[in-house]
C-alpha cells in the first residue's frame, strides 16, 4: 500500500536535491534548470535557516490522491517573474522526509489578484505517487484562500510535454492562448488558465 504524501515547506537544504529531480526529468535544458536554481537562490539565501515553527504551522493533513498520468511532471517558466519575496515554495514529502517534488508559484505583477504557477517537477521515480496533483491542489487551496482570481501556467508545445499539458487539462485547465515559434522554431509557448472566480466577481468555479 503506498503511504500518503505530505506536503511542506523547503529550506535552503532541499536544494541539492532539487536539482537531482530537476536532473532526472530529464526533460528541462540545462538553462533551464539554472533558471529554476536561481529563482530557489534567491527565496533561499546561503545564509537563510530553516524555521521549523513555520514549517510545522504550513504543513497540511496528508493524504493519498489519485496517481497522475505521468512519470514525470514538469512545467516551463514563465516568461515574466516576480521579485524574490513573492515566490512561495512547497515541497512534496514521503513519510520518510524524502523530497519528491515541489513547486513554486506566486502573484503575477500588476495583476488584480492573478497568480502564476512558476515551476513544478516531480521526480520520475515518484510515478504513481501523486505528487504532481497533491502540489497542483494545495498551490490552489492557498491561493484561494489568497481570494486569487485564476492561476497561469505556461508550457511548451514540443511533444516531451504531451503529458504536461494532459495533466493541467485533467485538472480543469483551459488553454487560453498559444504564441508560435515561442521557444524555438517549432516550439510554441502554450498559457493554461485556471478561475477561481467568474469574471463578475461572482461565486468561486467549482473544481469538480
Amino acid at each position: 500500500m503506498v503511504q500518503p504524501l505530505r506536503v511542506g515547506q523547503l529550506d535552503r537544504g532541499h536544494r541539492d536535491r532539487i536539482t537531482e529531480i530537476l536532473d532526472a526529468t530529464r526533460v528541462f535544458r540545462p538553462e533551464e534548470v539554472e533558471v529554476a536554481l536561481e529563482l530557489f537562490d534567491e527565496a533561499f539565501p546561503a545564509d537563510s535557516v530553516r524555521s521549523d515553527d513555520a514549517f510545522a504551522a504550513a504543513d497540511s493533513t496528508a493524504y493519498r490522491p489519485p496517481p497522475t498520468a505521468c512519470s514525470s511532471t514538469v512545467y516551463r517558466l514563465p516568461s515574466t517573474v516576480c521579485t524574490s519575496t513573492d515566490y512561495s515554495f512547497l515541497g512534496a514529502f514521503t513519510p520518510e522526509d524524502e523530497l519528491v517534488g515541489y513547486a513554486c508559484y506566486g502573484p503575477t505583477p500588476d495583476t488584480d489578484r492573478t497568480f502564476d504557477l512558476y515551476w513544478i517537477a516531480v521526480d520520475p521515480g515518484a510515478q504513481g505517487s501523486g505528487s504532481g496533483t497533491r502540489l497542483l491542489a494545495e498551490v490552489e487551496r492557498r491561493l484561494q484562500g489568497q481570494n486569487a482570481r485564476m492561476l497561469i501556467v505556461e508550457t511548451s508545445s514540443r511533444s516531451e510535454y504531451e503529458p504536461t499539458r494532459h495533466f493541467y487539462s485533467k485538472r480543469g485547465y483551459a488553454e487560453a492562448a498559444r504564441v508560435r515559434d515561442f521557444y524555438a522554431p517549432l516550439d510554441d509557448r502554450i498559457i493554461y488558465t485556471k478561475r477561481f472566480h467568474s469574471p463578475e466577481g461572482g461565486e468561486r468555479f467549482s473544481d469538480e
